[in-house]
């Protein structure tokens, strides 16, 4: 059992206290029995409670992947890496994801992690390549579980759990208890930790039913949007299409947003979450893949502007808000013809928007984007460095920043953009020139999505 001292400094490198009831319960449970099943809701700590215990569980004198983590998409992938990266473990680890370079991946592969986190369809890819050595993986988790079903991920899956034949324990980790463990799974008779709610309603979480008289609901958005005090909100769509349909068109009204979906590239969607953590958009429009797994803040308002098709969808995107001990708001806005879904309690409170409200005040800070990274030997040292001598920024002007492997973000104050990028126009960071330019997510509707995948 890792000693009280190391697990203090690894909470500590986390800016964390002490662990909560479940992550106590998971670390005990994970280490102590063969297969685990942890149901905990959205927001409540899922990642540390498996990687604590992972960490207590790995080899130092191995060289071979130890734990592999399958996740259903590259931004818990990368929110689980981070953290594992945060906590300073001292063992190796790799992420692997459609969209991300495969020959990097292999490259880093070449010196195995301890831990490989990735998405299904690229792991199954690394194996078929014998890009490492999956024979000696001992600790399997399958985080979000029950999303990768969802999106399709079974045959792969399957084949991923074939391979490893040497596998000690496996963890499976579900936001949702209406689930049915896959036979190819090999998690028979699990411990199972539940620390759902029993009624899966939260305590500090107020449902408001709003009616449109046009079937066409984006002027009752419109003005709920402008009601809300300039807070931030998420924007529920149903298909990628309607995603990025309702963005434009509340920018054509003059509300600032952006947009987020499974179909976009991986530097847009890097873009769209990074502006919304770091509050220069205070607006994004998206699909069920926002619901669930992904590192934003805790939010006040969640709209459903499409109904989602099921309760679980409908309970993981309220789940946005109102965590912990926090408050929240979940509108859902139905055409007054439209059939109510079967989940909506009949005692639900229906809300009147007025239309008198102003637009949304916009943010104080816009977003940097800047060509380079991690992987160019930038860091957020650097970043601030420069932008406080090249482009006369104060410590106040300056945001969060975020640094990728090849790409960085930085929010600074709106009203500087201008000067920031004529000062900084002609200059170079640390001897060599970047591109630097606001992030913008582009609006580009393709014709060629299918509406039958809506993630």
């Amino acid at each position: 059992m890792e000693n009280k001292a190391l697990l203090s400094t690894h909470l500590e490198k986390l800016g964390i206290e002490r662990l909560n009831e479940m992550q106590v319960a998971a670390q005990k449970a994970i280490l102590e029995e063969k297969n685990v099943l942890l149901l905990s809701p959205t927001g409540s700590g899922k990642t540390l409670a498996f990687l604590l215990p992972i960490l207590e569980l790995l080899d130092p004198d191995k060289t071979t992947v130890q734990c592999l983590i399958l996740t259903p998409s590259r931004e818990l992938a990368l929110q689980i890496e981070q953290v594992w990266k945060k906590m300073q473990t001292g063992f190796k680890v790799n992420v692997c994801y459609g969209g991300h370079s495969k020959l990097i991946e292999i490259q880093n592969l070449s010196t195995p992690p301890a831990v490989l986190i990735g998405t299904p369809g690229r792991i199954m890819d690394h194996i078929q390549r014998k890009s490492f050595d999956f024979n000696e993986v001992d600790f399997l988790v399958l985080d979000e579980f029950d999303k990768s079903l969802d999106l399709g991920f079974q045959e792969q899956m399957s084949f991923i759990i074939r391979c490893l034949g040497k596998l000690q324990k496996r963890v499976l980790v579900s936001a949702t208890s209406s689930i049915e463990i896959p036979k190819f799974a090999g998690a028979n008779y699990p411990t199972t930790l539940n620390f759902l709610p029993k009624d899966e309603v939260k305590e500090g979480l107020t449902l408001k039913l709003i009616l449109s008289e046009d079937k066409d609901k984006i002027e009752v958005l419109f003005n709920l949007l402008c009601s809300l005090d300039s807070e931030a909100a998420l924007i529920f769509c149903n298909h990628r299409e309607s995603v990025e349909r309702t963005c434009e068109l509340l920018k054509e009204r003059g509300i600032i947003a952006t947009f987020y979906h499974g179909g976009m590239d991986q530097d847009d969607r890097e873009r769209s979450l990074v502006q919304f953590r770091n509050g220069s958009i205070h607006y994004l429009v998206t699909t069920d893949l926002a619901a669930r797994g992904l590192d934003i803040p805790e939010m006040k308002h969640v709209i459903h502007y499409h109904p989602s098709a099921t309760e679980d969808e409908f309970i993981h995107r309220n789940g946005r808000t109102a965590r912990m001990h926090a408050s929240g708001t979940a509108y859902l806005i139905l055409h007054k013809d439209e059939k109510r879904p079967a989940y909506l309690e009949e005692t639900i409170e229906v809300m009147e928007v007025s239309t008198n409200h102003p637009l949304p005040k916009p943010p104080v800070f816009t977003t940097l984007y800047i060509n380079g990274g991690k992987k160019n030997k930038l860091n957020k040292v650097d970043i601030v460095g420069f932008l406080a001598q090249k482009g006369k920024l104060e410590k106040d002007d300056i945001g969060l920043i975020e640094v990728k492997d090849f790409s960085s973000f930085v929010a600074i104050r709106a009203s500087k953009l201008k000067s920031v990028l004529l000062a900084i126009k002609d200059e170079k960071v640390k001897g060599k020139k970047y591109k630097i330019e606001e992030a913008n997510t582009k609006i580009v509707i393709k014709e060629k999505q299918e509406r039958k995948k809506p993630r």
